[in-house]
């Protein structure tokens, strides 16, 4: 009995590949099986494959990995879903300086707290007062971490420098 189930299962098996190759004719008067033979010339076109991602050129990067002493040549709208930005030489004119990164707390990633964390890094990085003086700031916000750990800092202000009245600057600001 277990010859037989072998033999069964191979003459499925047989049966399948011959299927494989193309049309199968069966024989009903004595039971076999046959195949047709089938062209070995496919005249259907190869199968399209999508051309992968284009890479971030040298001077691209994704928003969320600016740091600190970076400049981009536009300022990103990540509201319309922009993730990436080009990164220019500060010698040259561009619209926006990174001048910092600071860990925010949970839920408190709004523009009140934004604003007061990067108000209080002007000082520091150009030496002047952030008030009165030449630059204005605005922030992008990185919520994209993993809440799902117990991480009280769980998202990053990046902070930049623009020009207070509207003009590209064609310096960095690091005093």
């Amino acid at each position: 009995m277990r010859i037989r189930g072998r033999r069964v299962l191979l003459c499925a098996c047989t049966i399948a590949s011959l299927a494989a190759c193309g049309p199968v004719a069966t024989d009903t008067s004595i039971g076999r099986t046959t195949a047709t033979p089938t062209s070995a010339v496919s005249t259907s076109p190869p199968p399209t494959i999508a051309a992968p991602p284009m890479p971030l050129t040298p001077d691209t990067h994704k928003w969320v990995d600016l740091q600190v002493g970076d400049c981009i040549a536009d300022v990103p709208a990540v509201d319309l879903g922009e993730v990436s930005v080009s990164i220019v030489d500060c010698a040259t004119a561009h619209a926006a300086e990174v001048y910092l990164r600071a860990p925010v707390e949970v839920n408190a990633a709004i523009a009140d707290v934004a604003n007061h964390v990067c108000s209080a890094g002007v000082p520091d990085y150009t030496g002047r007062p952030a008030d009165g003086g030449p630059y204005s700031v605005t922030y992008l916000i990185d919520s994209g971490q993993d809440r799902t750990a117990n991480n009280p800092l769980p998202s990053t202000v990046i902070c930049l420098l623009q020009s207070a009245n509207g003009q590209a600057l064609t310096a960095s600001a690091r005093g």
